[in-house]
């Protein structure tokens, strides 16, 4: 029997599997077993934030019927509608101030830095004391949403659990990719979106070796979300909400453009705030402990008159997707959560961006469908379908999320039946929102901070090498002599040893150097001192590894 012989290469593939079994098998089950456990764990988590938020919003406002909260908070004393989030930001800014080293709430760009840059690990400390602040932001009144802190917090014990695992950074990386989706699965019922939003927000690939057990992790988030909240979907739409099909289509793509546009000033607004929100703490001298207040005490003015603002606002989203709103009531209510979300951004109370950018985007979506379908009734379908569209549209924008956006449309309102409309909407938005920012609302945070992860990895892995890692000590073979060196310093060629590749291969550039010394500097007074010298070529070929590594690790 020759090897050609079909029995035989069959019998050869048999024991090919077999051996792979044998030898990878039970390693690769005890991966998912890891997987599993962090999506209960982060599915736990969301469910316990998402109930904490819940009882102190009970507590404080009165009411027992969350859903139902503005009506509720519309009949309060205006004092107390007031004082609330002030006592909430007075909190927020005493936990931010003595836990976190800038004052500032970690959030989902903090993830996919970790993801990029820190082998999937986040700031343990600072994650834990950023999600209790926001959710003390979130139930008194604080205008944002609750996906960025639970995000967060999945990634503060997937961070725990690779300490205690010592693992690498694939390795690092899948694990966040299924604590992300285990907390987005359990946030909003949505299997499907959570873990494609792991793979397309967090981790930025669709490797199959990532597929799994992010899949895993995220069917165990949504078991606890069904099991907590049972399996209602978070939106109920009228069942009136059908596409008249090509007639209608060029109203999606004009609606697109326009939530595209929407996406963008709601993003340019949130940074606007935070800007000036500094400039003004910077001018006056305001300790960063009271900037949280001074945030509530405005959010707490606006709500006296727009209670629809308070929390992460699904009463008015629902309203808009049911058609009850007006068209004036539409606009105004966009017009004033993005002010209110402005706010509690840049006064730093913490909370996520998608939730309000689903109630914008509703909003939008709303007021765009009522005047289309007064311009043209006999060939429009309801307002509603718009509404939901728009919710899309503007939340895909603002993510950078096109792919689990749409998916998570779905998964929140149970209407698959409307995706043309949808999938229309979200394209154009996306097209046009995310070249008004650095394709995100969240990589325009990281470019803000000089985390350089938009432009992909080509861009931000130099930024992994410090001169000092990749450099020739002077005792070695190769390295030039000291006299070489210390000629380049004089002309003013050299290296700080904290710089990174980034810095240093631009330096190759001008000065057309084969090497340049890197030095430790010290006072103006006394000259630096010689450490070693990086050579062009070792600094090519650690960028090389580090390009080759991602493109494995993206297409394994």
């Amino acid at each position: 029997m020759t090897r050609s012989d079909p029995r035989s290469r069959l019998s050869a593939y048999v024991g090919s599997g077999w051996h792979v079994i044998r030898t990878r098998g039970p390693n690769q089950v005890q991966f998912w077993l890891i997987a599993l456990a962090i999506g209960i764990a982060g599915g736990t988590a969301a469910m316990l934030f998402r109930r904490g938020i819940d009882a102190l919003q009970t507590f404080l406002y009165g009411t027992d019927d969350i859903t139902q909260l503005h009506t509720w908070a519309g009949t309060l004393p205006w004092f107390w509608v007031l004082c609330i989030p002030i006592m909430g930001g007075l909190v927020v800014g005493g936990i931010l101030h003595i836990f976190t080293p800038d004052g500032r709430v970690r959030t989902v760009a903090d993830v996919i830095q970790g993801a990029a840059l820190n082998g999937g690990r986040v700031e343990g400390r600072a994650g834990l004391a950023s999600a209790f602040a926001s959710l003390i932001t979130l139930g008194t009144g604080g205008s944002s949403g609750r996906e960025g802190p639970v995000v967060h917090l999945a990634a503060v014990i997937s961070s725990k659990v690779l300490k205690w695992l010592k693992a690498d950074g694939v390795t690092g990386r899948d694990l966040l990719g299924c604590a992300v989706a285990a907390a987005v699965s359990a946030s909003f019922n949505a299997p499907i979106a959570g873990a494609l939003f792991a793979l397309e927000v967090v981790l930025r690939h669709f490797a199959i070796h990532a597929f799994a057990p992010i899949v895993i992790a995220s069917v165990a988030g949504t078991v606890i979300n069904r099991l907590e909240f049972g399996g209602l979907t978070e939106f109920t739409l009228p069942d009136a909400s059908m596409l008249q099909f090509y007639e209608e289509l060029p109203a999606f793509l004009l609606l697109g453009a326009v939530c595209g546009v929407v996406a963008g000033v709601m993003m340019r607004a949130m940074f606007a705030a935070e800007d000036v929100a500094s400039h003004i703490q910077a001018r006056i001298g305001l300790p960063r402990w009271l900037r949280p207040a001074v945030a509530g005490a405005l959010l707490g003015a606006l709500a006296i008159w727009y209670p629809h603002i308070i929390g992460v606002g699904y009463e008015t989203t629902s309203l808009a997707l049911t058609g009850q709103l007006g068209l004036g009531s539409a606009i105004l209510f966009a017009v004033i959560k993005t002010a209110a979300v402005s706010v509690t951004i840049g006064g730093r109370m913490g909370g996520g961006v998608f939730s309000p950018s689903l109630m914008i985007g509703a909003l939008t979506g709303l007021a765009f469908g009522l005047i289309a379908t007064s311009i043209f009734p006999e060939v429009s379908g309801s307002s509603s379908l718009y509404a939901l569209a728009g919710m899309g549209g503007v939340a895909a924008a603002v993510l950078g999320a096109p792919i689990s956006t749409t998916l998570i449309v779905f998964e929140l309102t149970g209407d698959w039946a409307t995706g043309l409309a949808v999938m229309v909407t979200v394209s154009i938005s996306t097209a046009i929102g995310t070249r008004l920012v650095d394709r995100s609302y969240f990589l325009t945070q990281l470019e803000r901070r000089g985390v350089h992860l938009a432009a992909g990895p080509q861009a931000y892995l130099l930024n992994l090498f410090r001169a000092s890692d990749v450099m020739r000590v002077m005792e070695d073979e190769g390295a030039p002599s000291e006299e070489a060196c210390w000629t380049l310093i004089e002309a003013g060629d050299y290296l700080d040893a904290q710089s990174t590749l980034e810095h240093a291969l631009p330096a190759f550039d001008r000065s057309g150097a084969v090497f340049l010394p890197v030095v430790q500097l010290t006072r103006s007074d006394q000259p630096p001192t010689l450490l070693g010298a990086l050579y062009h070529v070792d600094a090519l070929r650690a960028y090389n590894r580090a390009l080759a590594a991602t493109a494995a690790e993206e297409h394994s």
